[in-house]
């Protein structure tokens, strides 16, 4: 029977090597362009861009972008599960922006402060 690689890493890696591959892995996870987030959901662009009731050439375009508006960021993660969370990160406090959470008013724009530490 196949081993996962959590099975074989866990059988010849030092814990030490796993928690700083963990770490790396979290770092690389986070910085990842929208295209390369697609990818790792399992979707082709055609994919994504009917599900999004759009072209594929269009979702390209969007990918490519360095600029985008909040609302089409968050239609494009939530149609790959994902959820957008605003954060803004000060030298002493990361604070995430609440008016832009599904579940909350954009009528009350407060920020809630949220624990030190990686995001």
């Amino acid at each position: 029977m196949a081993k996962s690689f959590d099975e074989l890493a866990n059988r010849v890696m030092s814990a030490k090597s796993r928690a700083r591959a963990a770490r790396r892995t979290r770092e690389l996870l986070a910085e990842m362009l929208l295209s390369e987030i697609r990818k790792l959901a399992g979707k082709s662009q055609g994919e994504l861009a009917r599900k999004l009731g759009i072209k594929q050439p269009s979702l390209s375009k969007l990918e490519s972008q360095d600029d985008m508006q909040i609302s089409t960021l968050k239609k494009i993660i939530e149609a790959l599960g994902g959820q957008v969370h605003i954060i803004a990160q000060f030298p002493k406090a990361k604070m995430r922006i609440k008016q832009f959470d599904e579940d909350k008013p954009h009528a009350h724009k407060r920020v809630r402060e949220l624990q030190p530490g990686p995001v």
